[in-house]
């Protein structure tokens, strides 16, 4: 039915999809093939007529660990590469403000980096008690073209959308809650949010559409009046002495 690499998996489940992203050996760090995957996703959900609601989780004990070093790595090096990830990066926060399924995010461990950002572009949160949130884009010399930035003002305060994009610093599950960027903490995430999208799915179905909609064109035109300028600074970052001396020193072998 749809067409992912088998970095991610999607299960139906009646009205519902279970969306997980399937790297769990490597706590589901974004690498090409994944990132590409997530940004062929959104358009096809909303395209899947027989869904109703989403839920979006990690296989094994992460949500996602952010960007792995080595694809990172690689981005440094490669212009072609950099180019198509920045696009469809682009596509990953357009094509989830835009989708017209709800999505339930079911945050079943770490969320960093892009995983912060899906989250943040999620409709719905629980979080697992032991879970957080990061943004570290800035703590290896990156702008976040597709992170926490971009949604954060609208979802908490400037103050501490500020403090954590410079920082990078993890805001614990219950620290998300206070401020905003989680709906619920609870002991099963995954089962609390497949019954919020069962929930979800019950409603009428057009209301329900027009009613995201609604909400999301808030989200997609403060993204838009961003994004230009992040995709552009982040490109320029890609290729900062600052950012690979980074990620030369996170790759480099260990004794």
């Amino acid at each position: 039915m749809y067409d992912v690499p088998e970095e991610i998996t999607i299960q139906a489940k009646g009205p519902l999809r279970i969306i997980t992203l399937n790297r769990p050996d490597a706590l589901n760090a974004v690498n090409d093939a994944l990132h590409v995957g997530l940004a062929k996703l959104w358009p096809q959900l909303s395209e899947d007529r027989d869904a109703r609601a989403a839920v979006l989780t990690g296989a094994g004990t992460a949500f996602s660990a952010g960007g792995d070093f080595t694809y990172l790595a690689e981005l440094s090096r490669d212009a072609d590469l950099r180019a198509k990830t920045i696009a469809h990066g682009r596509d990953i926060v357009l094509g989830m403000a835009r989708c017209r399924v709800p999505v339930v995010a079911a945050v079943n461990g770490p969320a960093v980096g892009l995983g912060c950002s899906l989250v943040a572009l999620s409709d719905v949160v629980y979080m697992a008690e032991t879970a957080y949130l990061a943004d570290p884009h800035v703590q290896v010399g990156l702008v976040a073209a597709d992170g926490g930035p971009l949604t954060w003002p609208l979802q908490t305060s400037l103050l501490f959308a500020k403090e954590y994009a410079f920082t990078g610093a993890r805001i614990s599950a219950e620290r998300a809650r206070e401020i905003g960027l989680a709906n619920h903490v609870v002991a099963d995430p995954m089962a609390e949010a497949i019954a919020c999208a069962e929930r979800i799915a019950a409603q009428p179905r057009q209301a329900v559409e027009a009613t995201k909609r609604l909400l999301n064109i808030q989200l997609e035109r403060a993204v838009l009046a961003t994004l230009d300028f992040a995709t552009t600074a982040e490109e320029m970052t890609f290729r900062s002495e600052d950012f690979r001396a980074t990620i030369t020193r996170l790759t480099a072998p260990r004794n």
